[in-house]
């Protein structure tokens, strides 16, 4: 039976179920699914799914499944279901087709113990089932199709084996009612399990019209103890959704109507939602490739019209269906909204919480370059305003602050360059510094059209500002919030290494203050003796990755690069446009570079100095030379005739999945250690990985690729299916090439921490292999987020890379 059948009977803008993807065939030998689903329809029934051929073959068990022997069960057979329905649990919308709650009752494999084929044609399949709940020999009998019956009826009957049980032992049915996949029961899926009615604290009210929420105290520490549970930090904007009468409403933390601002599909998703009336308490963002939440992206998505991406997530349940909720314990309000939220699949989402300690989820949220957590009371009332039961801890210094100024920029008449930035204290506006990166291309421009109009004659800040602080200023009326990332504030109270986030037109100017700081949060401001030129000319216009942007974030790496391009032969990519505008590669030291760089020597190429770095003033005269991109070579200036490191480079074709990858980086790690080599692990800032070993400066470039290609190869032949060890891209597809070209005199391979002259300006990150998941993809890193994680971390990645160093064994030479 064709899925056009099942697809016919149901409306797929109503329900949540599974559309379901064109029949497929499974790889030879492996097993098939199956999956018992507990159904509350006009009657309750239990739908026995048998995977065949690409589709779950259908039977609704009117009674359930029997585990005595030779008990008889009516299964009418029904429409072919998609695989992907196998994992559906939820509520099909009342006047649908199948309308009612499903759970996943019992899943796991089966298998025909005769031919397939021929046991259907026949009317009788023995088969085995290896499930949670039903294992063992079961039948499956045609019964003589009667005048009239639209349906094929057959009959479930358990074989006679171990898994058997005799009739006056325990019904499997009222032994585990519970789903296999989530653990809930019918009514919790439904939302009837957990009625506000049943909730302690809830009280019978009307329904209020706006709700002040709750905010969390700032704290530089997260609290500890087994009465605080923990939530990821989202970064966009806070929002109340009041729905009733199938309506919602959507309004901002003031109380603002941005209903219309986020598209149909979100006011569609939370009208669908099994409630009459609701107050539900979330946090709207867009997410990132590496699926963070980004506001910069929230925002470009806003000004551009686009609603595909936006993502609801609901923490908390101030009002359900006549009750206030906010007497009630934090708890039960999220058990509540989380069986409310269950297998939603649009743009609802429901905020997870962890419960171990405080400062270890802290901690793992900044090494994953995440804003921060809110810890909240678990037995705490909903409390309006700022108060002690919620507390935000974050990763990096963050805040907002009151536009008071602009300076234009010095490469385009239509955008800005910076802003100048103050805060309310003393009864004035006191100025912080400004921030000159973080604005996109578009926001620069959009920026001027927004602050032009308010410029006024006089300086809004309390304080006279310096010469410096005061040149090229434009000053505006203080309406205008923007949201700013930086490293710390100075002794003198600016801000050091500021980046903007986006306008937050959802806060008044007039509530903006200083947030509180400690004394880890000042460091004096370090001089340059490298001067940048156009310090604002944006080399990343998508993110707005400044000159300076650029140049500040190699100052804060340094330490932990140092290690791999000091003194050793760079290559660069330069784009001293920017990443959009031209680029080439330069190996050579150029005319006017800068006394910083240093120069190399290759006893090949006498004639010509290679480039090298010896401390930060070099990398940031790299910066100022628009060099987006390092790439060391494997050995030293010192002894440049043998590799101290190898790199096999892990580059996907077309289709390959992140998860390949990583099992990828775990076989070239395990293939090094029978060499006798220690692995690391980085993302190449690209789509793939870097896996590399330290070298005793010992063999020669030529020895080092011999056993580099020997170790592609190997790759490749062992799992043809997987690998390749060629360079011809037209072989990649579905595969991983094993690239070991990067292994011989005069290849480089970018180097850890280098910035790459893509998109979102991803970094090259050195990871822990304990770090490698799917929660970190190739482009997880930034140079926006990459501090962050460094500072969060108590241990840095590839700290002890130089300490684990091996000679490489002997290999015969090609």
């Amino acid at each position: 039976m064709p899925l056009s059948v099942y697809r016919k009977k149901r409306d797929f803008k109503a329900t949540r179920e599974p559309r379901g993807k064109s029949r497929r065939s499974r790889p030879e030998n492996s097993e098939n699914q199956f999956v018992v689903q507990k159904h509350d329809a006009r009657r309750l029934h239990y739908d026995l799914r048998l995977e065949m051929d690409g589709v779950l073959k259908s039977w609704a068990v009117t009674r359930g499944p029997s585990l005595v022997p030779g008990e008889k069960r009516l299964a009418v057979a029904v429409e072919d279901h998609p695989l992907d329905y196998g994992g559906f649990e939820g509520t099909i919308p009342k006047g649908e087709y199948g309308g009612g709650t499903v759970i996943v009752w019992d899943r796991g494999s089966w298998r025909p113990l005769h031919d397939l084929k021929k046991s259907l044609a026949k009317g009788h399949l023995d088969f085995e089932l290896d499930g949670e709940k039903l294992r063992g020999r079961w039948h499956l009998v045609r019964m003589a199709q009667k005048p009239k019956e639209k349906h094929e009826n057959w009959l479930l009957i358990k074989g006679d084996d171990e898994a058997a049980r005799a009739p006056d032992e325990a019904d499997i049915l009222e032994e585990a009612p519970e789903s296999a996949k989530t653990g809930r029961t019918l009514d919790e899926v439904a939302g009837k399990g957990v009625a506000p009615s049943h909730i302690k604290g809830a009280k019978k009210s009307s329904m209020p019209r706006f709700i002040e929420p709750a905010l969390a105290s700032l704290s530089l520490k997260p609290p500890g103890g087994e009465r605080w549970l923990h939530e990821i930090k989202f970064d966009g904007y806070r929002l109340q959704a009041r729905i009733e009468a199938g309506k919602t409403i959507l309004l901002t933390r003031s109380g603002l109507d941005w209903t219309r601002k986020f598209g149909a599909p979100l006011r569609t998703a939370l009208s669908r939602l099994p409630v009459d009336t609701a107050i539900l308490d979330g946090e709207l963002v867009v997410e990132s490739n590496s699926g963070a939440s980004d506001f910069s992206a929230l925002q470009a998505d806003l000004s551009d019209g686009r609603d595909d991406r936006f993502r609801l997530y609901l923490f908390d349940a101030l009002y359900l269906d006549g009750y206030d909720l906010r007497e009630a314990p934090l708890v039960a309000r999220k058990r509540l909204l989380e069986s409310l939220l269950a297998d939603q699949k649009g743009p609802l989402r429901y905020s997870q919480h962890f419960e171990e300690d405080g400062e270890k989820v802290l901690g793992h949220v900044c090494a994953m370059s995440l804003e921060g957590i809110v810890s909240k009371r678990a037995d705490s009332p909903y409390r309006s305003g700022r108060g002690k039961s919620w507390i935000k801890s974050k990763c990096t210094a963050r805040q907002e602050f009151v536009i008071g100024g602009y300076v234009p920029s010095t490469t385009s008449r239509q955008a800005v360059g910076s802003l100048a930035l103050g805060v309310h204290e003393g009864g004035g506006l006191t100025y912080v510094g400004r921030v000159g990166a973080g604005f996109s291309a578009a926001m620069a421009a959009e920026l001027m059209k927004r602050l032009e109009p308010l410029r006024v004659a006089k300086s809004p800040f309390a304080q006279k500002l310096g010469t410096d602080e005061a040149r090229n200023m434009r000053p505006v009326r203080p309406d205008l919030v923007a949201e700013v990332e930086f490293r710390a504030w100075t002794a003198d109270d600016h801000l050091r290494h500021a980046s903007f986030r986006g306008l937050r037109e959802d806060r008044p100017a007039k509530e903006i203050v200083r947030e509180m700081t400690s004394p880890e949060q000042h460091s004096p401001e370090r001089s340059r003796t490298i001067k940048l030129t156009h310090a604002d000319r944006l080399y990343w216009p998508d993110v707005g990755v400044t000159k300076e942007g650029l140049a500040d974030y190699y100052a804060e790496i340094w330490p932990y690069a140092a290690p791999f391009i000091t003194d050793r032969p760079l290559a660069l990519l330069r784009c001293p446009e920017g990443f959009e505008g031209e680029q080439f590669f330069q190996k050579h030291i150029w005319k006017g570079a800068g006394s910083a760089l240093v120069e190399l020597h290759d006893p090949e190429d006498p004639g010509q100095a290679l480039i090298g770095v010896h401390d930060v003033d070099g990398l940031l005269t790299l910066a100022q030379g628009g060099a987006l991109e390092i790439h060391p070579w494997g050995s030293t200036a010192a002894d440049i005739e043998r590799p101290d490191i190898l790199i096999m480079d892990l580059d996907p074709g077309d289709g390959v999945s992140w998860p390949r990858l990583i099992d990828a980086a775990q076989e070239v790690r395990e293939r090094l250690k029978e060499a006798g080599l220690v692995a690391f692990v980085k993302t190449s800032g690209g789509k793939g990985l870097h896996v590399a070993a330290p070298l005793k400066p010992r063999a020669d470039w030529e020895e080092v690729k011999v056993f580099t290609r020997a170790l592609a190869e190997a790759m490749a032949k062992d799992s043809p299916k997987s690998y390749v060890s060629t360079i011809a891209k037209k072989a990649r597809d579905g595969k991983i090439f094993v690239d070991y070209l990067r292994n011989q005199r005069g290849a480089t391979a970018v180097a850890p921490y280098s910035p790459r002259a893509r998109p979102g300006a991803p970094v090259s990150m050195p990871l822990e292999w304990g770090e490698l998941s799917p929660a970190i993809g190739p482009t997880h890193f930034t140079i926006a987020n990459a501090a962050t994680r460094l500072g969060a971390l108590k241990s840095i990645p590839w700290t002890d890379f130089r300490n684990a160093a091996a000679p490489l064994r002997r290999a015969k030479r090609r």
